[in-house]
């Protein structure tokens, strides 16, 4: 049940953000919004009694630093990503990951090493990767310099959330609260350097632009609670692959709602990486 609710809100969320920041193109303010509604709902429904959310308290917000650092790298890369390129280059990237997280698996999160089956899956996921690069006639040097950031901080992020899970005993509520706050906080200081509020002056608001923006945060709440309970459940790279096989969903969702998407032979390249993402086995912790 966890993989399904991660995987509805996973399939969905990338193609909502990139529908909202074609029609709201200010990635920061979106990703602030989204932040806020989290935090919001979050918040009431702990007072609420609706579900159960940890109090903020300094020794664990000290640890969650690092975690917020991570997750807004990872979250407004993602999103100028988005706004450079089409869905499919993101996922095809993404799909690479796992060859650098098993590694960080092995050294860091005490697994051990991936089986003949899992490196050959990792081998044809990279295989796709280049593939995908060779076919992307869209190719902009912005998009793969922020698709370089996201890699650094998706890792990071991977890697030290889990070790999270592990060892800071909190709700999953808990740890969204957490997160959204402190990354709103982080970031409210942003907007105006960053001169969003330009350019919102300028938006004509209407349906197209505030029906995606109202969608992305409602996603976005389930998005958060979901990441942390399969996070909790499965190793990192085990958690990123089962992020690449929902992407199927994304890319026919994609396809058909607009012309934003990647030609028929790159569709057919990032296929390549999400088929080989579903022989991947999971490594068992070392004894």
């Amino acid at each position: 049940m966890i993989i399904l609710y991660y995987s509805f809100c996973s399939s969905t969320m990338l193609v909502i953000n990139k529908v909202t920041i074609y029609y709201l193109p200010a990635p920061t303010f979106v990703l602030f919004c989204q932040l806020a509604a989290s935090t919001l709902v979050v918040k009431a429904g702990g007072v609420m009694g609706m579900i159960e959310v940890d109090k903020l308290e300094w020794a664990k917000v000290r640890k969650f630093i690092w975690v917020v650092v991570g997750f807004l790298g990872t979250i407004f890369a993602n999103i100028k990503v988005l706004q450079n390129s089409n869905v499919e280059t993101f996922i095809t990237f993404r799909s690479s990951t796992p060859l650098i997280l098993s590694l960080c698996d092995y050294a860091f999160l005490g697994r051990a090493w991936p089986n003949t089956r899992s490196w050959s899956c990792l081998t044809v996921l990279l295989m796709g990767s280049v593939g995908y690069v060779m076919f992307d006639s869209g190719y902009q040097v912005s998009a793969y310099l922020w698709l370089v950031t996201w890699y650094v901080f998706f890792t990071f992020d991977s890697v030290y959330v889990k070790h999270m899970c592990e060892t800071l005993k909190m709700t999953s509520w808990g740890r969204v609260y957490y997160t959204n706050f402190m990354a709103m906080l982080f970031l409210l200081p942003v907007l105006p350097i960053l001169g969003e509020h330009i350019l919102l002056s300028n938006v004509v608001w209407s349906t197209y632009t505030v029906a995606p923006l109202l969608l992305s945060c409602t996603i976005g709440v389930g998005m958060s609670h979901a990441s942390y309970l399969l996070r909790d459940a499965v190793s990192a790279t085990m958690f990123t692959i089962v992020g690449i096989c929902c992407k199927i969903v994304t890319v026919i969702i994609n396809y058909f709602l607009w012309d934003k998407h990647a030609s028929l032979e790159g569709i057919g390249c990032l296929m390549v990486c999400v088929l080989a993402s579903t022989f991947y086995q999971q490594a068992p912790k070392r004894a």
